[in-house]
């Protein structure tokens, strides 16, 4: 049929031509690729509503990383492909890798659908990214070990205490949202008063390697108190352990208690930016927090339209941090590097 290598290449394009016509190629923008931090019982739920919620034919393809490199394994996968993304759209839930991408300048610019005084602290000053639906950092308390509410420990600077050498626990600061708590307490109380503070911990607490292993160290009494996070406090208390969860640093000399966002970006010259804007709009939305405020991890709204009330806040107000993540993010290698020299690293 063919008398050429020539001719055969000039059919293939043809036939390229005509199934792009006849709108194959259509069908395929409305796909979206989305890498997902958040778990995966959590966020295939929401994704696939919104599969169910659009006129058109829309899949939501999904990359979740394993539990080993979670976020950074997605960002290192982002920073490896920003020459040719595959990735439409990062729902992350630790911010500073999100920030991470926003400084080195791999997403789009675009207006979000929040309330009016949205927190400053939860959307990109370039609006490159919006956060919503938070944890918060908390202390948990094993009841039996310290039965007296009025003896609780009520800051993070209770980790640095001597009268409790031994007895409290917090995680690596070098990774996770331990890594993004002192990075921001860094930029409120200055590098030098953070790192003295971090050396004292070092020599006081027990450091483990991550926030669900500090929470089932207080619930199990190997601990008497740990710092960790909301997801993981609550599903121990869910459990009916014995603890209590304190939200910190309350009185106003402190800096409050920290809420860390999950966060929504569309990637710069993604490949499906029409449908990653759709469902950018469609996650970044009270709906979607009441969902997250009803499931495991009790997480925290921050629309002021949201109707469920999370199971692990407290019956009275609390007081947040008001957080810089952006400058938080800045200098980040060098001061990795401090809390290596600290012997706070693996």
């Amino acid at each position: 049929m063919f008398h050429s290598y020539a001719q055969f290449t000039s059919f293939l394009v043809l036939c390229s031509a005509l199934l792009s016509a006849s709108g194959c190629v259509q069908r395929a923008e409305s796909d979206v690729v989305v890498y997902s931090a958040l778990d995966e019982e959590f966020a295939a739920p929401i994704l696939d509503a919104f599969e169910r919620s659009t006129d058109q034919e829309t899949s939501v393809i999904r990359k979740f990383d394993v539990e080993s490199t979670k976020t950074v394994g997605l960002v290192n996968r982002i920073i490896a492909e920003q020459d040719a993304p595959v990735c439409d759209l990062f729902w992350n839930n630790e911010i500073m890798h999100t920030v991470r991408l926003q400084k080195l300048g791999l997403l789009e610019k675009r207006s979000w659908n929040v309330d009016p005084g949205w927190p400053s602290d939860m959307i990109a000053s370039d609006g490159t990214w919006c956060g919503f639906a938070a944890r918060a950092r908390v202390l948990l308390v094993n009841t039996d070990l310290i039965p007296d509410a009025s003896e609780y420990p009520d800051s993070v600077a209770d980790l640095a205490d001597e009268k409790w050498k031994g007895q409290c626990a917090m995680a690596r600061p070098l990774f996770g949202t331990t890594a993004t708590h002192f990075a921001v307490l860094r930029e409120i109380q200055g590098r030098e008063a953070t790192l003295k503070l971090l050396t004292q911990i070092r020599d006081n607490a027990v450091i483990l390697s991550g926030n669900k292993q500090v929470a089932q160290a207080v619930s199990s009494g190997t601990v008497a108190w740990g710092l960790t996070d909301t997801d993981d406090a609550v599903i121990e208390r869910d459990l009916g352990r014995s603890v209590a969860i304190v939200y910190p640093d309350q009185s106003s000399d402190q800096p409050g208690t920290l809420r860390i966002p999950n966060t929504i970006a569309v990637l710069k010259n993604a490949p499906h930016s029409v449908a990653a804007g759709l469902l950018a709009d469609y996650l970044v939305r009270p709906e979607t927090e009441d969902r997250l405020a009803m499931g495991d991890s009790s997480q925290l709204p921050l629309f002021r339209d949201a109707k469920f009330p999370p199971r692990v806040l407290p019956e009275t107000p609390v007081r947040w941090m008001q957080a810089d993540f952006e400058n938080a993010a800045d200098d980040w290698e060098s001061w990795a590097s401090e809390l290596n020299d600290l012997g706070l690293g693996k």
